[in-house]
């Protein structure tokens, strides 16, 4: 009877620790690609008024997005898709800081650099038309 319950016991562990291996590495997928990102910038003033989709794959930072430019400007940054578990305000802030900076070359929120960042690639993206 002592050597089932350790049986199990022992079956139970090895299942507890593969899930939890496969959570870390869930976790960690695209961590060191979303870290050595080059963000280029934006050259939005060949670009029509209209709305761009963007997207930037990497794992659980993959995203999608909508830019709306008009007038030679962006005025809207939205979220078709968001692999993320972010909160929804780290979005918006990085989005306020292109809009404010016309530019990708916008500061990373603080403690969320590869969201961040994979957010800026995904709106670079969509308007240098990759």
């Amino acid at each position: 009877m002592m050597k089932k319950f350790f049986k199990i016991a022992g079956l139970i562990m090895a299942v507890i620790i593969l899930i939890a291996a496969g959570g870390i590495l869930y976790l960690n997928q695209g961590l060191r690609a979303g870290k050595d990102m080059g963000i280029e910038g934006l050259r939005i003033t060949n670009l029509s008024d209209g709305i761009y989709p963007g997207e930037y794959k990497a794992g659980r930072w993959t995203n999608k997005v909508m830019v709306a430019i008009e007038g030679g400007r962006i005025k809207s940054i939205r979220i078709t898709d968001d692999v993320t578990f972010a909160d929804p305000g780290l979005s918006d802030e990085v989005f306020r800081k292109v809009i404010y900076a016309q530019d990708t070359k916008a500061d990373v929120v603080s403690g969320a650099t590869v969201t961040s960042m994979a957010y800026l690639k995904s709106i670079e993206n969509a308007l240098n038309g990759k």
